[in-house]
């Protein structure tokens, strides 16, 4: 019997059409009521929460979090170390996630940083990014 070489890992919450699984980012009217219908969908959303969070601002969690915004104010950003950061946390609250490419663009002149983050999902192999703007 030969070997499926190419197989397609489907996680059984994204079968039902009918079941939402989280919810989606911003918080708003419609993203409360809607939610994500993906497992790829709330994995990123997740991502994002953790980026944003503040270390100590998740009650009882207080090791929860990136707390990005405050680390972009420093003199210069440090990628490697900034995306080892990320990597220690993700390990421990989404393990699903790998980020393999950290970008940081600034403009000194205009106040404005860019954080594109490229990261990989374990659970069926796919690859996304999610871009952060502060001005």
């Amino acid at each position: 019997m030969p070997l499926i070489q190419s197989t397609k890992r489907i996680n059984p919450l994204d079968l039902n059409n009918n079941a939402r699984i989280g919810i989606a980012f911003p918080l708003n009217d419609i993203n409360m009521t809607s939610g994500t219908q993906t497992t790829r969908e709330q994995l990123k959303a997740n991502f994002l929460n953790l980026l944003l969070t503040v270390p100590g601002e998740r009650i009882n969690n207080p090791n929860y979090g990136i707390g990005l915004k405050g680390q972009i104010f420093e003199t210069s950003i440090d990628e490697i170390s900034l995306q080892e950061n990320i990597n220690s946390q993700l390990v421990f609250w989404i393990p699903e996630i790998i980020v393999t490419e950290v970008t940081v663009q600034q403009d000194i002149d205009q106040y404005r940083v860019s954080i594109k983050l490229n990261y990989s999902i374990t659970l069926d192999e796919s690859e996304d990014s999610i871009q952060i703007n502060y001005s």
